[in-house]
């Protein structure tokens, strides 16, 4: 028998961008809600005191000093970071059973990592001069 504790669930909000500025944060910041259920794992959330200037917050806990999502460069590559472990189960553990995502077609949480998933596609287009 698996019994779980009373949780508290918590949510975090999505920061927008524009797209004519930002273009790399809209894409992955990119769901029908900005206020998301948040979820936990191995990595909730980045202490906030701890985040280096140049990197890009996209989410945050604002009860708390955590934030949720985050985005950044590094060498030639980047980085994007989401704290949490399954979006649709806020206290799933190892060994649980498999969420069933065909459940949960519209969360917002799948939208993100979907988001990080497409955003290696994205092309810029080249500007006739």
């Amino acid at each position: 028998m698996n019994i779980r504790p009373f949780t508290l669930e918590r949510y975090f909000a999505e920061f927008e961008f524009s797209a004519k500025y930002d273009p790399v944060p809209t894409m992955l910041t990119q769901n029908h809600v900005t206020i998301i259920k948040g979820f936990m794992g191995q990595t909730t959330g980045f202490n906030r005191d701890n985040i280096k200037k140049h990197v890009l917050i996209m989410g945050e806990d604002t009860t708390t000093p955590q934030v949720k999502y985050l985005h950044g460069n590094q060498g030639q590559g980047t980085f994007t970071f989401l704290g949490g472990h399954d979006p649709e189960d806020y206290t799933h553990r190892v060994g649980d059973p498999k969420t069933e995502l065909d459940l949960h077609p519209t969360s917002p949480g799948y939208r993100l990592i979907l988001n990080n998933v497409l955003f290696p596609a994205a092309k810029k287009k080249k500007k006739k001069t």
